[in-house]
């Protein structure tokens, strides 16, 4: 989808919650939309000083915090990267991640069989999920 429609889905979205997209979060959002695949933090660092030169890591770690909360983005701890959802309007949904270690690609995949095997053995354990990320590293069908 054009970062364009997508800032205007993700505006909608904020507009419902009652959360505010200020202009350095709507940046790193839109830097974030034109950005194929997952970027590190100091990466949009460096793209949005083209933008602002006064950015600073705080600014873009503040505003990365800010769309993970809403569901925008998805932080992949294991490769300390950011990745647009692939279907934000539904921020509390499990996520899956396949990441390729050999060009580190990364595909975000939805398995309602995963989500459900991993919330009974939570449940068996007397356990509660309230927040889901699986990294799954490997090798993408390209490389």
């Amino acid at each position: 989808m054009d970062p364009k429609q997508l800032l205007q889905l993700a505006h909608k979205a904020c507009k419902e919650r009652g959360a505010r997209l200020t202009a350095v979060r709507e940046q790193v959002f839109v830097l974030m939309a034109e950005n194929e695949g997952a970027i590190g933090a100091y990466d949009l660092l460096d793209k949005l000083q083209k933008v602002d030169p006064s950015a600073k890591p705080a600014t873009v770690y503040r505003a990365l915090d800010f769309l993970a909360k809403q569901g925008f983005v998805h932080k992949i701890e294991s490769i300390n990267s950011f990745l647009l959802c692939d279907h934000f309007s539904d921020c509390h949904h499990p996520v899956q991640l396949l990441i390729c270690d050999n060009c580190g690609h990364v595909e975000e995949i939805q398995s309602n069989n995963l989500d459900l095997a991993l919330r009974a053995m939570a449940d068996a354990s007397g356990f509660t999920i309230n927040h889901q990320v699986v990294e799954a590293h490997g090798k993408c069908q390209n490389c």
